[in-house]
């Protein structure tokens, strides 16, 4: 019985690792179609959000399966329950980067991408989902908080983003539309980031038992 639910775990795992390339390479098709409209990235970054949504199915019957007949209890529990809302998190990240290309078009029409910081927050978005996912692979809790730790700088990169757009559209009203597109995927980015803060959470939880909020501090860390 225990080698058939350590063969299933072992499966998720696999499934998990999987989903989460296919959202790093949704954000990064997203991003190069965004910069370079590369009419290619695009159908690359909505292929990878179908497959998502795809495995966000799949991985959900494998957790119940594994819930209902194995009937897990304390860490292996804890490891199918983080794997069930990390799956949530995932797919959001695939819809948010499909969002993305829906709008692109409109923003490079206008050309205002150059002047703003959101180049930078798209690769730190980027970084942060790539993060997440090694944290969970390799049930590294530094790497975790690290993720948590860098939400502040996407935030940051938000904010600067969205000052810039605000005074590009009180100075050239004729670019508010394209400006105000470039917001919304500004706001895609950051919210991003914010799901990839909500992955290395639950990795936190499968390893301690504990889900950490985000203006905690690291557990068992000293002032």
């Amino acid at each position: 019985m225990r080698n058939n639910f350590d063969r299933q775990l072992s499966q998720l795992n696999t499934e998990l690792v999987t989903m989460g390339a296919l959202c790093e390479e949704a954000i990064t098709n997203a991003v190069k179609y965004l910069t370079d409209n590369d009419e290619n990235s695009k159908i690359m970054c909505l292929d990878a959000d179908t497959q998502i949504d795809k495995k966000e199915r799949d991985i959900e019957t494998l957790c119940l399966k594994l819930i209902l007949q194995q009937q897990p209890v304390a860490k292996d529990l804890r490891a199918v329950s983080a794997a069930l809302k990390m799956i949530s998190d995932m797919e959001r990240i695939g819809d948010q980067a499909s969002d993305i290309v829906e709008i692109a078009p409109y923003v490079a029409k206008k050309g205002t991408l150059g002047e703003t910081h959101i180049r930078e927050m798209a690769e730190a978005a980027i970084k942060m989902v790539s993060e997440s996912i090694e944290s969970f692979v390799k049930m590294n809790l530094d790497i975790a908080y690290m993720v948590i730790e860098h939400d502040n700088i996407v935030d940051d990169l938000f904010d600067k983003v969205k000052w810039e757009l605000i005074k590009s559209i009180t100075e050239s009203l004729d670019d508010a539309e394209a400006l105000m597109d470039l917001l919304m995927i500004a706001k895609y980015f950051e919210r991003i980031g914010d799901h990839a803060e909500n992955i290395a959470g639950w990795v936190i939880y499968s390893i301690t038992g504990m889900h950490q909020k985000i203006s905690e501090k690291p557990l068992g860390k000293e002032e």
